[in-house]
């Protein structure tokens, strides 16, 4: 498998998640979300906050224990199984995707207030450049993230600043005209706005020490963004109305027109293009990355997982999220964000089932580094929370999901359910619960090699040994000498010593004194003639091995061959 250059730091991190958050959601959407909740929508961004936080913090624990590309298909594909695995990491990708190409309309309806071109040809110009840029290199469009976000935050604090002391306390009255359903539906609406944070695990396999750099970014981005939200909605409602506001295209910069002048518009209408560049570049960079998860699992062509020889990029799973954003141009806004925040609700819901699954299925590689704390509750709290916004969706969206979820069902079942098979930890769970064998070590295996990789842990020789030993399962109970026997026929090819050779050896060392070094434990070691020999075996036998002169059956056995110059070997190889 080709690998991903690890080049992103803690600073990049932020920006791509506070970039990719600090778009539409700040720009377009308080004039959409007032016109159905009035000023009462401050309390529906904080609400989808609050909620998007149960999703962060299940998803910082994951990533911590498995920052591989594909974030959130990547966890329901271990946690879930392949079928629930592609349909998310196909919604996923069409999410981020749809969310990008919203960034793109509005950074086109912002610049042809400054030149008269077709949006669409503005859109499609921007898209090319951000496929170039990420094609190139990760690095190159980290550093491009972080120069457009510092520029962005500047200007709204700017903006916040000058703005609440001219507010007008009046604006606000009345303050919930549509009821408390209004702020429930309004906030799954505005729920798109906390989706940069999916962004973040989906490129966990390019950034360094992601164990540690992810979770904290993803707290910081989305405390920060979740402040500034609040602050410039409320600004924004204050000094405006929310009759003026409502019919507004750039409420922003209608806003800062009322207290700083014409040259405030333009300042926020120039912070109106950053965001939405950042957020399109982001998408991009994130998006791309769930075809390439797809691909290395064989749930979609080889193709997409082909890896750039020069740049070290998915340049084919770039390519082909650039032309789908760019045939996103042509759908209705207004669905557009409704389908898009839909995706991204269930999304969060299934982070807080696979914590639980991964949690609860007893699986020992599962290590995270971060782990969420209140623990199952803020897992529960996000799912029945996450479900009311998508109840209070409407059916339109629900609908439009619905048949896309559809077909990411149908991929799998054509493509990805003959192409293939994958252990998974709900099977564990299952079969923990009902104490019957269903599953291999697949994933113990899979998820051991990525906390090698994770912590830069280099495999050495005796790793290497103990991974490819024999295992023997053995039916019992049956005398030393029987499982002696067994043993030299496994060990023999291995090693070009002939088994008869083998089994006296093992005999003979037994005689001179019991290999039984504790109740059900023995390891009987022998020396055999040559250089640069060892091997290890491990048999395990429930109903017991004899061995003379113990009065209890021995379990678990360690048998040790090697030469004389490896005679030490187990013992100073960690020294």
């Amino acid at each position: 498998m080709d690998k991903l250059k690890r080049e992103l730091g803690l600073l990049h991190i932020f920006c791509i998640a506070s970039g990719a958050m600090i778009s539409s959601g700040i720009f377009i959407l308080p004039a959409l979300a007032s016109m159905q909740a009035g000023p009462a929508m401050i309390i529906s961004y904080i609400l989808a906050g609050f909620l998007a936080m149960t999703g962060m913090l299940s998803q910082a624990e994951l990533v911590s224990a498995m920052p591989k590309a594909g974030g959130t298909y990547f966890y329901v594909t271990r946690s879930m199984g392949p079928a629930l695995g592609t349909i998310d990491g196909l919604l996923t990708w069409l999410s981020i995707s749809l969310k990008s190409s919203f960034a793109l309309v509005g950074m086109a309806a912002f610049t042809t207030l400054v030149v008269d071109i077709d949006p669409r040809l503005i859109a499609l110009a921007f898209c090319s450049l951000f496929l170039v840029i990420n094609f190139i290199g990760i690095k190159e469009a980290g550093r491009f993230q972080v120069i457009l976000v510092v520029f962005l935050i500047a200007l709204l604090l700017l903006y916040v600043i000058r703005g609440i002391p001219v507010v007008n306390v009046r604006n606000f009255e009345p303050f919930m005209p549509h009821g408390i359903d209004s702020v429930f539906f309004t906030a799954g609406f505005v729920f798109v706005s906390f989706g940069g944070l999916l962004k973040i695990a989906s490129i966990a396999e390019e950034v360094k020490d992601p164990a540690r750099t992810i979770p904290r970014g993803m707290i910081l981005s989305l405390a920060a963004v979740s402040i500034l939200y609040v602050l410039v909605v409320f600004v924004t409602t204050g000094v405006l109305g929310s009759e003026k506001l409502g019919t507004s295209l750039t409420p922003l910069s209608d806003g800062a027109a009322v207290f700083m002048g014409g040259w405030g518009r333009i300042a926020l209408g120039i912070a109106a293009i950053l965001a939405f560049v950042s957020t399109a570049n982001a998408g991009i960079m994130s998006a791309s990355r769930y075809p390439l998860a797809l691909s290395r699992d064989r749930l979609l062509p080889a193709i997409f997982s082909s890896v750039h020889g020069r740049f070290k990029t998915p340049g084919i799973a770039i390519l082909t999220t650039g032309i789908f954003m760019i045939a996103a141009l042509f759908l209705n806004l207004k669905i557009l964000v409704e389908v898009a925040s839909t995706v991204l609700i269930f999304t969060f819901i299934f982070s807080c089932l696979c914590v639980i699954i991964m949690r609860e299925s007893g699986i020992q590689n599962y290590q995270p580094r971060f782990r969420s704390p209140l623990y199952p509750w803020v897992q529960i709290v996000g799912i029945i929370g996450c479900w009311l916004l998508v109840v209070n969706m409407g059916k339109e969206a629900l609908f439009i999901g619905s048949v896309f979820f559809t077909c990411g069902l149908a991929v799998f079942w054509f493509y990805g359910r003959v192409t293939a098979k994958r252990d998974f930890a709900l099977l564990h769970l299952i079969e923990r619960v009902a104490a019957k064998e269903l599953v291999k070590v697949t994933l113990e295996s899979e998820l051991k090699e990525i906390i090698l990789e994770r912590d830069d842990i280099t495999k050495d020789r005796f790793d290497k040994l103990v991974e490819e030993s024999t295992v023997l399962d053995i039916e019992g109970p049956l005398p030393v000498g029987e499982f002696f026997k067994i043993v030299a026929e496994k060990i023999s090819p291995k090693t070009d010593v002939d088994r008869a050779l083998i089994l006296e050896k093992l005999l003979d060392r037994e005689e001179e004194s019991s290999t039984v070094l504790s109740p059900g434990l023995a390891i009987p070691h022998i020396i055999i003639d040559g250089e640069h020999k060892f091997e290890i075996l491990l048999a395990r036998c429930k109903e017991g091995i004899v061995f003379p002169g113990k009065d209890q059956l021995v379990h678990t056995v360690f048998v040790i061959v090697g030469t004389r110059d490896e005679n030490f070997f187990h013992l100073s190889y960690r020294q």
